[in-house]
């Protein structure tokens, strides 16, 4: 999953929010160093990659891609997904896309003093062009994707995927649902599992 799905599935807690946000750029034993909170947000964050990793139908949507975009592939399922996420939102959260993304932004911005760098920058262009919102709409996507191509000097072709999406549409759909379901149910036995008295929220 990328930012929309880690929101979707984190707990309402500020400190976990922000920690699962900051994740990629906390290494190793790193997350230590953050508040308890924030280093069980890290730790979740982790925990969601895991999972979706490994996941039959995650992985089925990976191969798909694969042999037209080898180690990108997981990274262009991560979007798709949270693509297929946006555009189905009504139906799995009771609030509003708009209003959700806009408590995200909300948060992160009081935690930016803990933010390492490349999480500042992220966050700077994410509620800038308000990606949380926009992932629902292919050019949204798209832009998202020659982001990621332009840091890369060699031709990666990731920034037409959105061709793939639309061609095997309904596969990727299909595999999106058999995933978001269980995944839900996952991290939400994680959290309690952790911790039993936290709120795992509503999807």
């Amino acid at each position: 999953m990328n930012f929309l799905g880690h929101f979707y599935l984190s707990p309402p807690d500020p400190d976990v929010i922000a920690g699962n946000f900051i994740a990629d750029f906390v290494k190793g034993k790193k997350f230590q160093e953050y508040p308890d909170g924030v280093s069980k947000g890290i730790l979740f964050h982790r925990e969601i990659d895991h999972y979706t990793d490994k996941h039959p139908a995650f992985t089925a949507s990976r191969r798909r891609l694969f042999s037209k975009y080898r180690h990108f592939a997981g990274v262009l399922t991560d979007m798709f997904y949270d693509h297929l996420l946006a555009i189905h939102w009504e139906q799995l959260h009771e609030q509003a896309l708009p209003d959700f993304a806009d408590a995200m932004y909300i948060i992160l911005n009081d935690y930016q003093h803990i933010m390492p760098e490349g999480s500042k920058l992220t966050y700077y262009y994410m509620k800038k062009n308000n990606w949380l919102v926009n992932y629902a709409h292919t050019e949204g996507l798209n832009r998202s994707l020659r982001g990621i191509a332009s840091r890369f000097s060699f031709h990666t072709n990731i920034d037409h995927a959105t061709e793939h999406l639309a061609e095997d549409y309904a596969a990727f759909e299909g595999d999106f649902f058999r995933f978001i379901y269980e995944a839900r149910q996952h991290t939400k036995a994680f959290l309690q599992a952790e911790n039993p008295a936290i709120n795992p929220g509503k999807g």
